[in-house]
This record gives structure tokens, C-alpha cells and sequence, in this order.
């Protein structure tokens, strides 16, 4: 089986550089690998003391962030070590502070396992949420490198769980430890014969709660709040614009919109804008108006064409539509408005997040399938101030609940550490 897993490995490596050519963001995928051993090379001596962490793109790094962080605070003498398998991640958060060195995950072949592990040389290893690369565990195994699985989440219906899945359970059998988010997840791997498991929670929380303690303030979407209330929709797409775009066009003047787009093409953009009929302005256009201030507050929609600031505008939200949950695998991340005790609606497909499982469960959150029960939620909310409170308390509360897995896990590796 591993032998098939290789060839594989090594047909893809040669089909990606054809596809490249026709794929901009495969282009990146491959282009950003081309110069990863230098890099790790020029980086990182044979003298350096290293902690190697892997995303497998944006989510599951800022997943998990928190443990990088504490990780850092706790080893400030090691030098951090980030890895990418997407470009969705690498190129947004390539020049991130956190890591001493941001670099593409290397295709999971013999060779690049064995050379990257040889240049980077860490002294444990953490892959975040999932992403088993059999070659890489291998090596770090071969080498006694502690190895662990943080917010780990696993579902019945993998492989390793089926009657073939022998070939993946062995490249479980690499980590020393799994720190997973639910004790469903516990007992999967108990079922496969792992006690090497703790319910840990999920490090996104800790990560959100921490928002909390920055400074969120933007003071162009103040002035165009105006002191408004304000729907902020994140990271939506085509499918969501279509029935939100409705509702905008029949809306109050009293209301204001915030939409953050998950894809921010000109032409994507421009498609949005055209079919909202209500005064509104672009981000784009604001940032680069430098003879004409706008007098933002007399607008009622904004579009935010750009990425980094979505999570502290969620902060002037009164209530929030978090988008994807149309598409597969579903809805984006609906914690970072409820951290700021903000009710949040979302569209049908979130069986695959607990998190949004549990809000929906708890009322704290709201999910439509149609225009009719879109329109129903937003006006439910815009026009009783007491319900829009309780579900934004509900989501406030059940962030701080389920803080503090970053803790757990950075008291057993301190306490294996001492040991």
C-alpha cells in the first residue's frame, strides 16, 4: 500500500506542474515549493533548536495560533517553524510574526520527508486539526521527534475506521499523543485501540477569546455606522449574495449593511455592487480616495474588498450573517462574531461544524434555507431588541465555555517536557 501511496505521490507531482500552467493558484502551489529547502537552508542552522507546527491552509492555522504562540512564549530560545499544504494559507499569512520561518509544506514523497526533517530538525512536531501525511509521520517516528495532533477532530466515516483503512491507521500509530476537540473523537480512536487521547477542545476558541483583548476599533466603520444598526456579512458567496441582495435592495434606510465577500476579485466585486440598489461604496474605494473624504455615514452599504480587518468589523455587528453554509463543505468561522455576543444566521450546510451545531441547538445562532426564512430572521432580529440580546448573550456565553484547550495541551507537553 505504501508503495501505491508513493507512486501516487510522485504521478501528482508531475500532473500539478501541467495543471499549474493552466491554474493560477496551482501555479502558486507548485512555484511555492520550488525554493522551500533553500530557504530552510539559508533559515535554519544545524545548530538551531526548532518547533515545526503544519496548517493545512488559513483556518487551521489561525486554529491553531494560540499554541503556536504559547509555544513560543514557553521555548523563546527554539525557533518556530510554519507549514502550508495550501496556498489559501501560505500567501495570506506567509509574512506572519509568530514563525521564524513560513514556508510550503513540501509534497509528501520519501525523499522531501527525509530532507525536510533532516533541515529542519524539530524537536516536536504538531499538525493541526488533521492532515496525515504517511511519509513525513514516518520520518518524525524514524527520528524519536515527539509528534502531536491538536484540535484533531475525526468522524466514523473515515478511513481509518473502515475494515481497509489499515495502510491509514499505521500513520496514526506515529503520534504520541492527540489532543482532540469532542469525545466523539475520543472514542473513535479508543475503538481503534489508541489510549493516547485527551478531550482537549477546540484552540479556536481560545483564539477568538483573545480578539477580545485587542483593539478592535476601525474608525471608518464607526463613521459609517453612524450609530446604526448594523447586519456585518462575512466571507459570503454568490449563493448567499443572491438572497441577501434582496433583502438589502427592500430594506430600511434605518439599517446598515457591511458585506465582507469571501472572494474579493474585481470582477466578483463588481457583479455584487451592480446588483445593490441602495446607496454604497466600496472599501477599494475609500482606501485610495486621497483628494475627496466620503462622507461614509450617509451611506447604507459598504463592501469590504479586501482580507485582514473582517474580524474586528464583526465587533460593530448587531447582528451577523456568516456565509458558505450553501456550499461544501459549509459555513465559515461563526465564532469570531459571537465572541462579540453577536446573534448570527447561516444558510443550511453546518452538520460539519460543532461549533455551529451546538449554537443552532442553543438558539444562539440561526440557520435558513430560503429567501422567505432569511427575511424572517432578519427582521426577527432587527425588530426585537430583546431576542437579538438573549442569542448574543447565548454566543458570548458559549465562547467562554469552551476556552482553555490551549492550556490543556501546553500543560502536557510541559509536564512530558520536565519529565
Amino acid at each position: 500500500m505504501l508503495f501505491l501511496y508513493n507512486l501516487v505521490v510522485l504521478l501528482a507531482a508531475q500532473l500539478l506542474k501541467i495543471v499549474a500552467l493552466f491554474s493560477p493558484k496551482m501555479k502558486l502551489f507548485v512555484d511555492g515549493r520550488k525554493s522551500v529547502f533553500q530557504t530552510l537552508t539559508d533559515k535554519i542552522q544545524t545548530t538551531d533548536r526548532t518547533i515545526w507546527f503544519h496548517a493545512a491552509s488559513l483556518g487551521e492555522y489561525e486554529q491553531g495560533l494560540p499554541v503556536i504562540e504559547a509555544i513560543k512564549k514557553q521555548f523563546p530560545n527554539h525557533k518556530i517553524v510554519v507549514t502550508f499544504f495550501s496556498p489559501s494559507g501560505y500567501e495570506v499569512r506567509k509574512n506572519n510574526t509568530v514563525a521564524d520561518v513560513t514556508v510550503y509544506l513540501p509534497l509528501d514523497s520519501i525523499s522531501n520527508a527525509k530532507q525536510f526533517i533532516k533541515l529542519v530538525h524539530p524537536e516536536m512536531a504538531f499538525f493541526i486539526k488533521y492532515e496525515y501525511w504517511p511519509n513525513y509521520l514516518n520520518e518524525l517516528k524514524n527520528q524519536n521527534i515527539k509528534t502531536y495532533l491538536i484540535s484533531g477532530i475525526l468522524r466514523e466515516k473515515q478511513a481509518f475506521f473502515k475494515w481497509y483503512g489499515g495502510f491509514y491507521r499505521n500513520a496514526l500509530k506515529t503520534f504520541d499523543y492527540f489532543f482532540v476537540q469532542n469525545e466523539s473523537s475520543k472514542k473513535l480512536l479508543q475503538s481503534i485501540g489508541f489510549t493516547n487521547v485527551k478531550v482537549s477542545g477546540d484552540t479556536r476558541f481560545d483564539r477568538v477569546v483573545s480578539i477580545l483583548e485587542r483593539d478592535n476599533s476601525l474608525d471608518f466603520i464607526e463613521q459609517f455606522k453612524d450609530n446604526k444598526t448594523t447586519i456585518v456579512i462575512g466571507s459570503s458567496w454568490p449563493k448567499d449574495e443572491s438572497l441577501l441582495v434582496n433583502y438589502i435592495n427592500q430594506s430600511s434606510d434605518d439599517v446598515k449593511f457591511i458585506i465582507a465577500p469571501h472572494n474579493i476579485k474585481p470582477e466578483q466585486i463588481h457583479s455584487l455592487y451592480k446588483q445593490i440598489n441602495k446607496t454604497k461604496f466600496k472599501f477599494s474605494d475609500y482606501s485610495i480616495e486621497t483628494l475627496r473624504k466620503p462622507n461614509l455615514e450617509n451611506y447604507q452599504v459598504f463592501i469590504i474588498d479586501t482580507i485582514g480587518i473582517l474580524t474586528k468589523i464583526y465587533s460593530y455587528a448587531d447582528i451577523a450573517y456568516v456565509g458558505g453554509g450553501f456550499g461544501n463543505p459549509g459555513v465559515h468561522n461563526i465564532l469570531e462574531p459571537a465572541t462579540f455576543g453577536v446573534p448570527v444566521i447561516i444558510g443550511p450546510n453546518y452538520s460539519h461544524f460543532a461549533e455551529a451545531t451546538a449554537l443552532v441547538n442553543m438558539e444562539g445562532c440561526i440557520s435558513i434555507q430560503n429567501q422567505t426564512q432569511l427575511n424572517e430572521a432578519f427582521d426577527l432580529l432587527l425588530h426585537n431588541e430583546d431576542e437579538r440580546l438573549e442569542k448574543g448573550h447565548v454566543c458570548s456565553t458559549f465562547v467562554q465555555m469552551n476556552k482553555g484547550a490551549t492550556q490543556t495541551i501546553m500543560n502536557h507537553i510541559l509536564n512530558e517536557t520536565l519529565n
